[in-house]
């Protein structure tokens, strides 16, 4: 597999199994990404999940791991999507994920009728109204800056993609969380489960994890805390488990 100059080949798995081409000037996957992959519920041998800012791949891939179901994986920057194409080409999943260069507006239009069991997305989570703010690198800004959507633009297209009783799963900053909640209300989806997650003890929440189904009864379920570090700076067990598997 052919990389470019600025990019490397990292292991997306503990066994090895699975390999990822990553860039640190153009795009590299957050713990953010792997906590999404380990927190939605997927259907396990049929059905049909997409992946929306799906970035380098790296969501698809990891679900292609706990699931037979077909996986499309739908991102708007060209350099993004071609670190995307190569890493399903290079871990020989192309027969069950496909790929989208597009925008996640939109996917409604592109597939109509044509419904997802599962919905995921890693959206931009930042709202700068001043380019001041934007980062110095135009593929970060786009891909952590409210340049292109807008936090309703993801949920209203989640809304329509996913069938009734289907599941969006999404990760977020917990400062967004009234906005979230309000949004998926407004677009019949029903907040079910919510897991914040806190770099240690003592210090506050910096991950929210939340999913939805469409069309739902109210019935919101907060799971236990976790924890990215103990006191003593290494990773938690559980954190170690949804990382390494084990």
């Amino acid at each position: 597999m052919q990389l470019k100059a600025d990019e490397r080949m990292d292991y997306l798995t503990a066994d090895g199994s699975m390999r990822i081409i990553q860039s640190p000037t153009v795009f590299s996957y957050s713990i953010d990404a792997i906590l999404l992959a380990d927190f939605a519920r997927i259907p396990l041998k049929r059905g049909k999940i997409l992946d929306l800012c799906t970035g380098n791949g790296v969501i698809p891939l990891l679900l292609s791991n706990r699931s037979q179901a077909t996986i499309t994986g739908v991102e708007l920057q060209s350099r993004l999507y071609d670190m995307a194409k190569r890493s399903v080409a290079m871990n020989q999943k192309e027969e069950q994920i496909g790929l989208i260069h597009g925008d996640l507006k939109e996917m409604p239009a592109r597939f109509g009728n044509d419904k997802f069991d599962t919905v995921t997305v890693n959206p931009p989570y930042f709202q700068t109204e001043h380019t001041a703010h934007h980062n110095k690198n135009e593929y970060l800004t786009i891909a952590r800056h409210e340049v292109y959507c807008s936090l309703e633009d993801v949920i209203k297209a989640c809304s329509k993609l996913v069938k009734s009783g289907g599941k969006l799963a999404m990760v977020h900053r917990p400062n967004r969380l009234v906005e979230i909640l309000t949004l998926l209300k407004m677009y019949k989806l029903e907040p079910k489960r919510m897991q914040l997650v806190y770099p240690r003890e003592g210090k506050e929440a910096n991950i929210l994890l939340i999913e939805a189904i469409r069309d739902g009864n109210p019935d919101l379920h907060i799971l236990s805390p976790l924890y990215t570090f103990d006191q003593q700076g290494q990773y938690t067990k559980e954190l170690h488990r949804i990382i390494y598997g084990k």
